[in-house]
């Protein structure tokens, strides 16, 4: 049987590994780079646990999607006397369990190396190593290879990522993948190509770019013209591309989660060769936690995450990341999808499917996963490290772009079904309301508006652009904490101090009675109905999913707090605007319900056009 190379035991030095080690190993010493001889040093004697997120190995997936019949585990160590341990998770693990007997190895100047074959049994969920140690150890090319059944599937693999004035992140990933990829010597450098497509137009695209690495400057047609861009790219390179991965521009990345990518491709049974592969998201200030590796669209019309959050660092997670079940609330409506801050796409897959919907920004990904109803292949160690969502909440973006995105996903493609995306219109309406969100209430209805206009309208080149910016210079306004206690003052409103606001009171909320619960739903927090003034101001966060119910009732004033970016703004009750705001709601559901069959066909009939190479080489003005 051949064999192949699948994992390489993990040791790099940036940001997250220094914060959070136990992702790679957790050690009783000093683990410490030594960069002059390219290798890694157990410095203090005691136990080196590789068991790890980036450095167990999947056994149980692995025996599932690809050919893999026996693994093994390859270490080349120098130093004191060691002992090698061979550990394995089962499904109720809360720690590495040992397997079998150690290998031991005497203390030597000279390199030596250690073969052998794991130890595999129906329980073992993932497996690893743990290293005890006399004394200085130093650990270099190691590394967990398969034996498979067949040969190798041919594979082009293409890494596309979509950027806009991100030119930090972009140049550091691009440093990486011509270091540790390309110029890795490991056949993936044979079979790669990275597109960088430049929305922007702010990159040196000649002193970026060479053979394998393309700066391709590109319309502001946001990630989803961006994407599209790099498929079309992967589809007409020669030799043609099998697989593109989609990666966000604004991720940190380890070369290493793109490799093993590369490697899984290249094994697949054939039952799974059109699968997805779905890369997770770890929060990018809290390297540890892992937000999302799918999601699902919820009855209700939102986003979730298929999995609860997840510590990388405990071991009982990292074998619960690998076995975790969809539960029958998710699987019943085959809603789920596989977000492109990581996604790999077989070419075949996009062919046959189409292109994506030119929507510039948000529910392009879900739209597309859930359009093409692919098994979605998931990996301890396939990951990139991204901003979490709370702190870079943009109403533009929440109530614009997401709510007219999935209502033209939904009619044009059948996007979602079991989803009540007017449900969704009418709560978010509903709440900017309570909370005198006027400015986004009315970003909904924008939304909505577009949405009626029907695919002739998204479809004009430079419009997604236009509409996205018209909702950033819409949405409410933030200012500085200084010029929020300025205009606070103006306002007179007594006792405001933001030097005394802490994140404990922007969070807080308080209970209410079942009274004061349906006055509140009758009139709307005073805006309908029995009207009042309101007095007083309440501090809430900026967040628009966050309904502090409690704090708001009966104010005057709401003061919104985005504690993060240290900005905030003012909201004044104004139940005229109030009014106009629900009569124009009223005034569009009445067109929509006359209108909304004629808008299904339309949509649906744009789908083959929206979707097709010749339509998106003519909006990115590629011919």
């Amino acid at each position: 049987m051949p064999t192949i190379k699948f994992a390489n035991v993990l040791l790099e030095k940036n940001p997250r590994s220094l914060s959070y080690p136990s992702l790679y190993c957790k050690a009783e010493g000093s683990l410490l780079e030594d960069k002059e001889n390219n290798t890694w040093i157990m410095y203090d004697r005691g136990v080196y646990d590789f068991s790890t997120y980036f450095n167990s190995l999947s056994v149980q997936k692995l025996q599932k999607y690809t050919r893999a019949k026996k693994f093994y585990l390859h270490l080349e160590l120098q130093g004191a006397a060691v002992s090698v341990q061979q550990t394995k998770g089962g499904v109720f693990s809360a720690h590495p369990e040992p397997v079998g007997d150690p290998y031991k190895l005497k203390a030597s100047d000279e390199w030596q190396t250690l073969d052998f074959e794991l130890q595999i049994d129906s329980d073992a969920v993932i497996v690893g190593f743990e290293i005890t140690t006399e004394g200085k150890v130093a650990i270099r090319n190691s590394y967990y290879s398969l034996d498979f059944e067949g040969d190798f599937r041919p594979v082009e693999f293409v890494l596309s990522t979509t950027t806009f004035k991100k030119e930090s992140f972009i140049e550091r990933n691009i440093g990486l993948v011509k270091e540790q990829i390309l110029g890795s010597g490991d056949d993936i450098a044979k079979h790669f190509h990275m597109y960088v497509i430049d929305n922007g137009r702010t990159l040196d695209a000649e002193a970026l770019s060479d053979d394998h690495v393309i700066v391709r400057p590109n319309q502001n047609v946001g990630g989803a013209g961006g994407f599209t861009r790099g498929m079309i790219e992967a589809m007409e390179q020669k030799p043609q591309a099998t697989n593109i991965l989609l990666m966000d521009d604004d991720v940190a990345v380890s070369p290493e989660s793109i490799k093993r990518t590369y490697n899984l491709l290249r094994i697949l049974k054939p039952q799974y060769a059109d699968a997805m592969i779905s890369g997770a998201m770890l929060n990018y200030e809290i390297g540890e936690d892992q937000w999302e590796d799918t999601g699902f669209m919820t009855e209700e019309g939102t986003f979730a995450p298929a999995k609860p959050p997840l510590r990388l660092t405990k071991y009982e997670d990292v074998v619960f990341n690998e076995v975790f079940k969809l539960p029958k609330a998710i699987t019943k409506y085959n809603q789920r999808y596989a977000a492109w801050w990581y996604c790999c796409i077989p070419i075949s897959v996009i062919k046959e499917e189409g292109l994506p919907l030119p929507v510039f920004v948000r529910c392009d990904d879900a739209e597309y996963g859930v359009r093409c109803q692919r098994e979605l292949i998931t990996m301890n160690g396939l990951c990139i490290w991204h901003m979490s969502f709370h702190v870079r909440y943009n109403a533009a973006v929440e109530r614009y772009q997401t709510t007219r995105n999935t209502m033209i996903a939904q009619c044009t493609t059948g996007f979602a079904p079991h989803s009540d995306f007017m449900h969704e219109l009418h709560n978010n309406i509903r709440l900017e309301l309570k909370k005198f969100g006027y400015a986004n209430a009315e970003l909904c209805l924008d939304a909505f508006e577009d949405f009626l206009k029907g695919p002739r309208f998204i479809s004009k080149p430079g419009v997604a652009e236009a509409t996205f910016m018209r909702a950033n210079k819409r949405k409410e306004q933030l200012v500085g904490f200084e010029e929020l206690q300025r205009q606070a003052e103006d306002l007179h409103i007594t006792g405001f101090d933001i030097s005394q606001i802490t994140r404990q009171l922007v969070d807080s909320d308080k209970p209410r009675t079942r009274l004061e619960r349906l006055q509140d739903y009758a009139t709307n927090n005073g805006q309908r109905l029995l009207k009042t003034e309101g007095e007083g101001y309440a501090v809430i966060p900026l967040l628009g999913w966050a309904y502090p119910a409690g704090v708001i009732r009966g104010k005057k004033y709401l003061i919104v707090i985005d504690w993060y970016n240290k900005k905030g703004a003012i909201r004044i009750k104004d139940a005229a605007r109030y009014e106009e705001i629900v009569k124009r709601y009223e005034r569009d559901l009445k067109y929509y319900r006359k209108n909304i069959d004629r808008l299904r066909a339309e949509y649906a009939a744009a789908r083959p056009e929206l979707t097709s190479v010749k339509y998106w080489k003519n909006y990115l003005d590629m011919e």
